[in-house]
């Protein structure tokens, strides 16, 4: 059983950025993926980034390539989502995810992740 927990979310100007970040406890194998989706109102959960729990590989939505960056702290049991030059758009709630997954292409569908947390609200003002 995992446990995941999202802090971080706050109301930003266009421009600015946030760091959210995502606490997970109970046990993590190596091949365990932990990524951050967002959902906004009326419309779909979307991936917006991912990283194993173990190696270096890491992986972006288009639209965020450039300006959000993932990254890991095994130490502290961390996956963090540091958010630069955020749009309008990026306004949603965003959830980390945990899941056993092995091919990169099972990454971006919410549909495959087994544990959530209770997410955390960014809206972007313009």
């Amino acid at each position: 059983q995992v446990q995941l927990v999202e802090s971080g979310g706050a109301l930003v100007q266009a421009g600015g950025s946030l760091r959210l970040s995502c606490a997970v406890s109970g046990r993590m194998f190596s091949n365990y993926v932990v990524a951050w989706f967002r959902q906004a109102p009326g419309k779909d959960r979307e991936f917006v980034a991912a990283i194993r729990w173990t190696g270096t590989n890491t992986y972006y939505r288009d639209s965020v390539k450039g300006r959000f960056t993932i990254s890991r702290d095994n130490d502290n049991h961390m996956v963090h989502l540091q958010m630069d030059s955020l749009r309008p758009e990026d306004t949603a709630g965003y959830y980390c995810g945990a899941a056993l997954l092995s091919r990169p292409e099972t990454f971006y569908s919410w549909k495959n992740y087994a544990y959530w947390g209770q997410g955390t609200q960014v809206t972007v003002s313009s």
